[in-house]
């Protein structure tokens, strides 16, 4: 073989700083915030229902009206300076009705959030970890609760308990977070033979802080996503139940019982459609484009 002549080759030249860094490093979290800051429609989102959570806290007490007196001669009044949104056909003021309805619909939407990251991430971990017969056995469960329809779930503890928010609630903890476990099941599945959980097996690590210290902050990203597509679910579920006449009951008010009755007088009175319509679709809008922010700013292969 030839040698090549040392003429051949030129030596680079050195590169002023090549070792300086040059931004500050950031912590996974850092740079997903930093990505979720540039996605304006999710940033918008989320101005959004940080607005309407301070509304759903703070408006009815601008008014002096609550939600369930009722003032009959004061039916069917339009917006003004007095009611802001108009009255119903009791009277009753309608701006603090939406915002009521609001508390509601969020406090539900966080409870099922609530019943996901601990039944779902749990079951889904445990499922998941110890595999086998276990696993088996846990998974012919969720296929049993996920048979069950949850609309007719929901029905039944209603006829049973009666109609409120803990009848919505309990329906919803006992087969809303099948989605969930499935979800975490999966990506521990991907995650338990990798290198850093083998040793920390090797170490005499126990199981349960194997699942809770090594697996679950792993898929910590894909449970925030989902939970901010369970919340707008969750309160759909609920305005459905409402607007059908099964869930919140008079005169508890709820954005899915204020648009069925809206709607019932819609072509004399479109006020107690329009307003409650607006809220509920920016709540679900907000939620919808958020969970897509978050899934684009936690995914690390969308890193720049």
């Amino acid at each position: 073989m030839a040698l090549i002549a040392k003429d051949k080759f030129e030596p680079l030249e050195k590169v002023a700083n090549a070792e300086v860094i040059l931004r500050p490093s950031q912590t996974y979290w850092q740079d997903a915030w930093r990505r979720l800051k540039l996605n304006k429609m999710a940033m918008a989102g989320l101005f959004i229902l940080i607005i309407l959570s301070l509304f759903a806290i703070l408006a009815p007490f601008i008014s002096g009206f609550d939600y369930k007196t009722q003032y009959l001669k004061d039916g069917y009044l339009s917006p003004s300076a007095t009611h802001f949104f108009g009255t119903d056909q009791f009277g009753r003021d309608v701006w603090v009705r939406v915002w009521w309805g609001v508390r509601i619909s969020l406090f539900i939407g966080l409870a099922a959030a609530l019943i996901d990251l601990v039944f779902g991430v749990l079951y889904g971990g445990i499922s998941a970890y110890f595999g086998g017969r276990v696993d088996s056995v846990m998974q012919r469960i969720i296929e049993i609760i996920y048979s069950i329809p949850l609309l007719l779930l929901a029905i039944l503890f209603i006829v049973f308990m009666g109609p409120g928010i803990t009848s919505i609630i309990i329906a919803y903890a006992i087969s809303g977070w099948v989605g969930m476990a499935r979800l975490v099941r999966g990506q521990i599945l991907l995650l338990k033979e990798q290198e850093y959980v083998l040793a920390a097996r090797t170490l005499g690590a126990k199981p349960a802080r194997i699942i809770l210290q090594h697996l679950l902050p792993n898929v910590l990203g894909l449970v925030i996503i989902q939970i901010t597509f369970a919340v707008p679910s969750a309160i759909f579920f609920e305005s459905f139940l409402s607007f059908i006449g099964v869930g919140i009951r008079p005169p508890m008010a709820s954005l899915g019982k204020l648009i069925s009755e809206g709607a019932s007088v819609m072509r004399y009175h479109l006020h107690l459609l329009l307003f409650p319509t607006i809220v509920f679709s920016l709540i679900m809008i907000s939620f919808n484009v958020l969970g897509d922010g978050l899934r684009d700013a936690l995914d690390p292969k969308m890193r720049k």
